[in-house]
């Protein structure tokens, strides 16, 4: 029998540590390095399959803890698994919940058997374990699904408290305190894995993938490296980054933690989005990523361009005739030849067609509360995503970083290419 996933190595940057490839499912393939758009409860916001395709999206992630609350995993198994549910018959991935597990903190009580939750839908106390977070993933029957782990919050001991981390109720732990979090949360992590591999029902249709904690501690890292790479799985993937740290803690971390993991296995750094980020841990040796930056961004009006985001809410653009940006063939940004669906003889409808959508215009649907106006940035925001990851992939092939860095200075943002310094 096949295996759940294959990772085929089809090219590797002589200058880096970037490398391209192509993971195969039950659902289909995709390339890699990729950029997966997040649809937390089976859909991404705004957008129907057919968009989310156009925009090059080859594979799409869902959200066990959201889907076991609406509309239960029951329901989608009885509805032909998550791929017919959310109409998306490429590969998907499923998160367990864990992150949910610090992200809600404020809803939660962790222990060393699981997870009690405070369900954002009712009030009701909702259970998730190991067991429980497998058995619920075999049941929404995802290719990729994630194990159960324990997401410690963030180090503060020697830059003072932030606050709160943006989405999420978890604060920043100081010194001592966190040291011991820390600890605690790699062992758990440990424990929890051996236990959703017990669990995991499906091991021939679904790839299971272990998670690396470790915070910001080298040696801590180390350690979660090799106890959950020993345990032998199809991938990988760094998680409890991005919970707070500056971005030159997130890179430093990433790229120690990388070469820690099996090289013929996708590595997957969880829920880090940001162009500057993505890059660095390309060029670490990272396979796949995940965040819901271009479409939560894109319904605040928020678009991202080559040379930085633009917030098109500002009266700047009010009369703007400019689309989002010059060159990009995302739905909003090109012009389009309108033939479907044009009622009427043939001669009316010959040279029928539209213009890019301008700021002026987008801005309007937004500031009309118009639900056009998020779809068209969301719309371009995955298409960007997706250009970049194009372009990476094409650049590790023939390793022109020079070019990269003048077609894509935001992503490249303090970073200078040298063959002797990959990252």
């Amino acid at each position: 029998m096949a295996p759940a996933l294959r990772l085929e190595i089809l090219a590797r940057s002589r200058a880096t540590g970037a490398r391209l490839g192509r993971v195969t499912t039950p659902h289909g393939s995709f390339d890699t390095p990729a950029f997966m758009p997040v649809g937390t409860r089976g859909t991404v916001k705004g957008l129907t399959p057919e968009q989310v395709a156009r925009t090059g999206s080859q594979i799409v992630l869902g959200n066990t803890y959201h889907l076991l609350l609406r509309p239960g995993p029951g329901v989608v198994r009885r509805l032909g698994g998550l791929h017919r549910f959310m109409g998306w018959p490429g590969p998907i991935l499923t998160d367990s919940g864990g992150y949910q597990a610090f992200s809600m903190a404020d809803l939660n009580a962790v222990d060393d058997d699981g997870v009690t939750f405070r369900s954002i839908v009712d009030g009701s106390a909702v259970r998730l374990t190991p067991e429980s977070a497998t058995r619920i993933q075999n049941e929404l029957g995802a290719d990729i699904i994630m194990a159960f782990d324990d997401c410690p919050p963030a180090d503060v001991s020697e830059r003072g408290d932030p606050g709160p981390v943006r989405g999420a109720g978890r604060r920043p732990l100081p010194g001592r305190e966190h040291s011991e979090r820390l600890s605690v949360a790699n062992e758990r992590t440990v424990r929890w894995l051996e236990r959703c591999r017990a669990a995991h029902a499906r091991p021939d249709e679904q790839a299971l993938f272990g998670i690396v904690q470790g915070g910001t501690d080298e040696g801590a890292r180390r350690w979660s490296a090799e106890r959950v790479t020993n345990i032998d799985l199809p991938g990988y993937a760094i998680g409890g980054v991005a919970v707070g740290e500056p971005p030159e803690d997130i890179a430093r971390v990433v790229r120690f933690t990388t070469p820690l993991l099996p090289e013929g296995k996708p590595r997957y750094l969880m829920g880090v989005g940001y162009e500057r980020d993505i890059l660095s841990a390309v060029l670490a040796g990272v396979d796949m990523f995940d965040c819901v930056l271009p479409t939560r961004n894109g319904r605040n009006a928020t678009a991202f361009t080559p040379g930085g985001t633009l917030r098109l809410r500002n009266a700047a653009h009010a009369e703007d005739p400019s689309p989002i940006q010059e060159g990009c063939d995302c739905g909003a940004c090109s012009p389009l030849t309108l033939e479907q669906g044009v009622s009427g003889p043939d001669e009316a409808r010959k040279g029928l067609a539209r213009d890019h959508f301008s700021r002026g215009y987008i801005r309007h649907l937004f500031m009309a509360g118009e639900m056009l106006g998020p779809i068209l940035v969301s719309l371009h925001n995955l298409r960007y995503f997706q250009r970049l990851m194009s372009d990476i992939r094409r650049t590790v092939r023939d390793d022109d970083w020079q070019g990269f860095v003048r077609r894509w200075p935001q992503a490249a943002a303090g970073w200078t290419p040298s063959p002797s310094s990959p990252a």
